[in-house]
């Protein structure tokens, strides 16, 4: 009866360990088998920025081939956030163009320990490394809608409070210091994507 149940969830507990003493499962050798030959394109986010990684696997512990970081988009001339969809879009871009210039064009989608979030920054990412011309193994569903890549959003809400001076000043506070109009985003964000792809 009842003590049985208790047996059995605690054989559930202990059987992969069970299974690795009893050498029944490699484990090292089926991460190989997964990994082997393969890159993942490793996505991660902070506040301000989206960082966009190819990592490859190695058995003394993976490398970092090379990594973009949404706040290098400065250096093309992007005077928007750096921790928006644009810009992780943008990152997820140049790691894309980067990667096949190295002859590496294709990877698995490795987000960590983040939420998988329709629609995220990290899924902008992977769009941006897409578009590049990379082939990554992922359902069309998860990426963002492409006025959204594309910064449409704020352009529409910048253009909605722009009689509300006082709102949009502070709403659009770093855009107008950098010397940009928040509803311009769109042509900006068009104006690095073709820088990007040269």
């Amino acid at each position: 009866g009842e003590g049985n149940t208790e047996k059995m969830k605690g054989n559930n507990i202990t059987l992969p360990f069970r299974r690795k003493r009893e050498g029944k499962t490699h484990y090292k050798k089926r991460l190989k088998m997964l990994l082997s030959d393969k890159f993942r394109l490793v996505v991660r986010k902070s506040l301000n920025s989206t960082r966009a990684s190819i990592v490859q696997y190695d058995a003394n512990g993976d490398k970092v081939l090379f990594t973009i970081d949404s706040k290098n988009l400065s250096k093309l001339g992007w005077k928007g956030n750096t921790g928006n969809l644009p810009s992780a879009y943008l990152a997820g871009m140049m790691l894309g163009k980067k990667a096949i210039q190295e002859g590496i064009k294709e990877a698995i989608l490795d987000i960590g320990m983040n939420n998988s979030t329709k629609g995220s920054r990290l899924y902008a990412a992977l769009a941006g490394a897409i578009d590049a011309g990379m082939k990554i193994p992922l359902g069309a569903e998860v990426l963002p809608p492409k006025e959204r890549i594309s910064g449409e959003h704020i352009s529409k809400y910048a253009k909605s409070i722009k009689n509300d001076k006082p709102r949009y000043e502070k709403q659009f506070y770093d855009y107008l210091k950098k010397g940009i109009n928040p509803e311009d985003i769109v042509t900006h964000f068009n104006e690095i994507r073709g820088k990007i792809n040269g």
